[in-house]
């Protein structure tokens, strides 16, 4: 995006309905040298205006000259003062050089002391810091040796540029950037790198993607201004406007290319499917024996609204865990059926497929059984099809779903294959949509013969989920009030290491059981050899220390050689310890077979079987009134999401449901707080933006499900709302008046530059 001479170009052309952005290609190797070069590519940094986007992590504030007599070990200070002498050597063994200095102001002398691995460091140092060479030096004093200050690795610079004490004043006062550095490069190397670039540029080199007309009603600086007081600020207003530039530059370009793909689909040309009075969403209405609460009621009145306009649907809807949107998006798939269309419906799991193919043909009865003995004459068919169908029952299934006997069809990925076909496909319902990439939405969505509607469904919005909730991707619908009867759920947060309390917990279920209710039991693995099926594995990017075993810990929670509990060994050791009857103990992981996942929760949901020891493949979906209790082991590997949804599939009947997340994390650290909060509140959209914050928010654009791909430098999705709110006005506003950005080319550039080149196919339908 950044243009200067020959190595700084920044061109956004636009031909036709394509757009090719060319921004500054040039490797860093051939400007830096190649040893520079390979360095910055460690740190994801390839081209120039790589090198220009890598922002400041913090800003030391050196503030006025302290006299070199002054200051005390720990304090900040800053000094003027000439080099009188500089030696070096080698370390013991060998591996790095020491550079050692003396400064002086004429009334006293200050040591400093430099370490160089690499022999051009030390040789850079020697000649910014000869003898006789007068700089400005800033740090933090520590007590060397026999008790004299010395400055460790000091921030400097050379004054031999500066023509008078006002200069050097002035200078002194400015906040140094220090930036996210790495083996074989220093801050203070890309600091210079980043001016090398930057001083240079003129306002007509530089490309901005927000229209002049928006950054003046804004109030915004200029892009060069922006790059100019982040990387180089006079003061510390200087670098937080920059930053808040910077910011919204993010939130327009990503609001800019949601918009296009919102106009693009609103486009597009939908076949109608409005309500039918006496149809089945009404026959369905009278038979449901319970009532509609007023909020499914208000969302099923959105998305009934939305299903009968001629443009594709694109609605969200969230909702706690409970809350009722399987009902709510089955009466949107039978307005699609009464309409003439057909219904499929994408799980990301086979469990959870099989769940939802159950339910709703409960739901329906007679009404899902047309041309069956006992069926309703105006009803439809309910087909599932997912990849472990026997070949026979698959053939039916592909058969049902082209001939259009099945008006509604439940599946898992198997729906994406070339071979599935519908006749009338009308609505796309996608749940627990974070679990899908926007090219596997797409490959379903394009198995219409016109596009058809979207209705996305999350049990509760995880951060990708509360990430497009803030973007605007699509509409959204929220049920936050659950149905009346739902029993109340306590969570409590358990350490491992306490054998009393883990007693405690296994009595807890035995308990339970003798009373006729149902008790999970989770842990990240299958067995000892195995991955994480499904966890987030938190305590990977935690502390060290944060999650202490100790020596000779009892077999009660793990049986994994790294101690982290796994499904085989912890049904084991319930089988030998529990003193629950023989058989009492099951098992569920994705490894199964559908027959035995099938057996497995059958026993269960009988009470057969009352416990099950499983990975987190039960997390959504699984409805089993009479499960009372969850425990999950080594609950710091989650997520908060995803342990409101475990913590969800008890309390679903009449008894309260109790979860106990059993943890080895010390109290007070970050894992253990996480925890703490699951245990404080039961409202999954405080969880969201707690799990959010911790997490950021996923490449919003892309196929990246974890917050650690993010799309985004700056900005921040929960505190930047408001910024992001402007933003999408503008954006909106801009696509609005030119839906192809004919008029804008670097806004288009900035955007294909953003998308994965995998999605870029949304910016170029237009």
């Amino acid at each position: 995006m950044w243009g200067h001479a020959d190595s700084i170009a920044a061109v956004a052309r636009v031909s036709g309905q394509a757009a090719e952005a060319a921004g500054a290609r040039t490797p860093l190797g051939r400007r830096f040298g190649k040893k520079a070069g390979v360095a910055m590519l460690k740190l994801g940094l390839e081209t120039e205006e790589d090198l220009l986007r890598h922002y400041p992590r913090r800003y030391v504030e050196r503030g006025a000259f302290t006299p070199l007599d002054a200051g005390r070990p720990g304090e900040s200070a800053t000094y003027v003062a000439e080099v009188v002498q500089l030696s070096k050597r080698f370390s013991r063994d060998r591996k790095m050089q020491i550079i050692s200095v003396t400064i002086s102001d004429g009334r006293a002398s200050l040591d400093l002391t430099f370490f160089a691995r690499q022999s051009y460091l030390a040789q850079h140092i020697e000649r910014q810091l000869a003898v006789g060479t007068v700089a400005m030096f800033a740090g933090t004093l520590k007590q060397g040796y026999q008790g004299r200050l010395e400055l460790t690795h000091p921030e400097y610079e050379p004054l031999e540029s500066w023509d008078d004490e006002e200069t050097a004043i002035r200078e002194a006062a400015k906040p140094v950037p220090i930036y996210p550095a790495g083996a074989g490069i220093q801050s203070w190397q890309l600091r210079t790198s980043i001016r090398t670039l930057l001083d240079p540029l003129t306002e007509d080199d530089v490309v901005d993607p927000v229209p002049a007309e928006v950054v003046r009603r804004r109030g915004l600086l200029t892009e060069l201004e922006a790059l100019r007081a982040i990387h180089a600020p006079d003061d510390a207003a200087a670098w937080k406007r920059a930053r808040q530039r910077l910011r919204y530059d993010e939130a327009f370009v990503l609001q800019a290319a949601l918009a296009r793909r919102r106009a693009d689909i609103a486009a597009t040309d939908a076949r109608p499917r409005p309500a039918r009075s006496g149809g089945l969403v009404d026959a369905f209405d009278a038979q449901l024996p319970f009532t509609l609460t007023d909020g499914q009621r208000a969302v099923a009145e959105e998305i009934s609204a939305d299903l009968a306009a001629g443009s594709p649907m694109q609605r969200l809807l969230q909702g706690e865990v409970g809350s009722g949107k399987t009902v709510v998006a089955l009466r949107a798939m039978l307005q699609v059926v009464d309409a003439g269309g057909q219904a499929a419906l994408l799980a990301p799991t086979e469990v959870l497929a099989q769940q939802h193919a159950r339910t709703i043909t409960r739901l329906l009865g007679p009404l899902g059984e047309a041309g069956m003995l006992g069926g309703a004459a105006e009803g439809t068919r309910v087909t599932l099809l997912t990849g472990s169908l026997p070949a026979a029952a698959r053939k039916k299934a592909l058969l049902e779903a082209a001939s259009g006997e099945a008006g509604i069809v439940i599946g898992t990925h198997a729906l994406l294959g070339e071979q599935v076909s519908f006749a009338d496909l009308g609505l796309v319902v996608v749940d627990e949509q974070h679990r899908f990439g926007v090219e596997q939405r797409d490959a379903l969505r394009a198995k219409g013969a016109v596009m058809p509607h979207q209705l996305f469904m999350t049990a509760t919005p995880i951060p990708r989920s509360v990430a497009m909730t803030f973007f605007g991707d699509v509409e959204v619908s929220t049920l936050r009030e659950v149905p009346a009867g739902r029993s109340p759920i306590a969570t409590h947060v358990v350490p491992a290491g306490n054998p009393r309390w883990m007693e405690r917990v296994w009595a807890k279920i035995a308990e339970e059981v003798d009373g006729g209710g149902r008790a999970y039991v989770v842990a990240p693995r299958i067995s000892s050899s195995q991955e994480e099926e499904g966890a987030d594995v938190y305590d990977l990017f935690a502390e060290p220390g944060e999650r202490k075993r100790p020596p000779g810990t009892p077999e009660m929670v793990d049986g994994g050689p790294d101690g982290t509990a796994n499904v085989e060994d912890v049904a084991a050791w319930l089988r030998r310890n529990s003193g629950l009857p023989e058989g009492a103990i099951g098992v569920m992981h994705g490894r199964l077979s559908t027959e035995e996942k099938d057996a497995a929760m059958a026993a269960f949901a009988s009470g057969e079987v009352p416990v099950l020891v499983t990975t987190t493949v039960i997390e959504v979906g699984v409805d089993v009134p009479e499960a009372t209790v969850m425990v999950v082991l080594d609950a710091d590997r989650f997520g908060l999401s995803q342990l409101h949804q475990l913590r969800g599939r008890v309390g679903r009947g009449s008894k309260p449901g109790t979860c106990l997340v059993v943890t080895w994390a010390e109290p007070g650290s970050g894992s253990h707080e996480r925890l703490s909060v699951l245990a404080d509140t039961l409202d999954g959209f405080a969880l969201a933006e707690a799990d959010l914050e911790q997490r950021r928010e996923g490449d919003i654009l892309g196929a990246a499900q974890s917050g650690r791909s993010s799309s985004l430098r700056l900005l921040r999705v929960i505190a930047d709302a408001d910024l992001i709110a402007q933003a999408r006005e503008d954006a909106r506003a801009v696509v609005a008046e030119d839906p192809t950005l004919e008029q804008h080319p670097e806004l288009l550039g900035a955007i294909t530059q953003l998308v994965d080149p995998d999605h870029e196919e949304f910016l170029d339908r237009a």
